[in-house]
Formats: structure tokens, C-alpha cells, sequence
């Protein structure tokens, strides 16, 4: 994708987002760039049509076999397909009612549970329930005004023992960043040690398209509920 159609995107995505958070729907956009989409994924900034390459390199020493797994907002698919390749259990969600048809049309064969559900509401039977859970991008989507109560949804989903795994942009500072994507700060992540999460890992990448942007996917375990 060259760089003028990228920065289009990227400024239909923050319009968007813009006019959705004045409704006081902080998610309602999504389902509107699936759509505008027409099954077309360049039309999705964010869809790369490949699992994220920070999980397949954490996933080659790892064994998930039987593994519960959860995927948080799955996009198009192919980070949960792989991490059900490795042998995992898995579930995956996302918001966009478009976006989980377009995973069911893609991988009509999977063994994956694609399905439409909103992660600030989740029914309580799926907290400290999953061994694994996958979430990258999510957190940096949806804005700093409910980021508690994300983190919160997401931290309360892991059983004892189990890994969650991170894949953000990161801020340095605790100013209000422009957005989105709203980078997330290191006091904003502390919030999972109130859920008994231990940083084990942090491994820094670099986006071809973004290199000047601190990024890193962290690997958590959760030690105690």
C-alpha cells in the first residue's frame, strides 16, 4: 500500500473515530470501515492478511497444544487461525459484525469460535477461563477515557498461571496522545498488577511503516486473581 493511500485511510479511521466518540460510541466505527471495505482489505490499515510476526516468533518455543485460547479483537482472522495451528483451543472475538463474516468466509474450514461480542461485555462466566490470550492492537484503538475498564476486561479474562500477550504502541508520556491509535503509557499497563500480572518479556519491533514508533509485544503471566 503506498503512502498516500495509507494516510487517506489513516485519516477516515481518526474522522471516524472523531464522530463515533461524540455519539459516545467508542466502537461503532469499526463496523463501518468493514464495511466501506466491500471485502476489499487494503482497505483496512490495519488487516496485513498474515499473523502478526512478533506472535509467530513467540510461538516457535512455545507449546499451546490444548491450550484455552483467546484472540481479542481478531480482525480478519489470521492471528487466531495460527495460533489454532499451533494446537490451541481457540476462541476469537471482535466487535465488527462485518469483520467476523469476513473471518468465516476466509477460513470456512476453521476450527476456530469466531464470533460478534463487545469485550466490555462479556458474560462472567469467561473470566479466569482462558490459559492464553492474544490482544494486539485493541487497547490502542479505543480511547484513553475508558482505557481502565479495557485493561479491566481484558485482565479479568486469564486463569492463574496463564500468559497474556500484548502487542501495542507505546507512549512515554501520560499526555493525552492524538488518536487513533492512542499509544499506550507504562502507567496504564501497571493496571494489570492489580490483577496479579508479572511482566515476564518484552520484545521491541519496528513497523516498516511507523519505524520511528516505539512498539513491543510483552508477554505477562498472571500469578494470582
Amino acid at each position: 500500500m503506498n503512502e498516500e493511500k495509507l494516510n487517506e485511510l489513516r485519516q477516515k479511521v481518526q474522522n471516524l473515530a472523531l464522530e463515533y466518540q461524540k455519539k459516545e460510541d467508542f466502537t461503532g466505527w469499526f463496523e463501518v470501515m468493514y464495511t466501506d471495505a466491500l471485502g476489499n482489505p487494503e482497505e483496512i490499515p490495519w488487516a496485513k492478511m498474515q499473523p502478526h510476526p512478533c506472535l509467530e516468533n513467540w510461538l516457535k518455543t512455545k507449546d499451546i497444544t490444548n491450550k484455552k485460547a483467546l484472540v481479542i479483537g481478531c480482525g480478519l482472522g489470521d492471528d487466531s487461525e495460527l495460533v489454532a495451528e499451533k494446537g490451541a483451543n481457540v476462541t476469537a472475538f471482535d466487535i465488527a459484525p462485518s469483520s467476523i463474516e469476513w473471518c468465516k468466509k476466509r477460513f470456512n474450514n476453521s476450527s476456530v469460535n469466531y464470533f460478534v461480542a463487545d469485550l466490555l461485555k462479556l458474560d462472567n462466566s469467561w473470566k479466569n477461563s482462558f490459559d492464553l490470550i492474544f490482544e494486539s492492537r485493541t487497547i490502542q484503538a479505543l480511547p484513553l477515557s475508558i482505557r481502565r475498564e479495557v485493561i479491566e476486561a481484558i485482565a479479568t479474562l486469564l486463569k492463574p498461571k496463564g500468559t497474556l500477550l500484548v502487542v501495542t504502541r507505546l507512549r512515554e508520556i501520560e499526555d493525552i496522545p492524538d488518536g487513533p491509535p492512542w499509544p499506550v503509557s507504562e502507567e496504564e499497563l501497571s493496571q494489570l498488577s492489580e490483577y496479579g500480572y508479572e511482566e515476564i518479556t518484552r520484545i521491541p519491533y519496528s513497523d516498516p511503516n511507523n519505524p520511528s514508533i516505539k512498539q513491543a509485544l510483552i508477554e505477562y503471566q498472571r500469578k494470582r486473581l
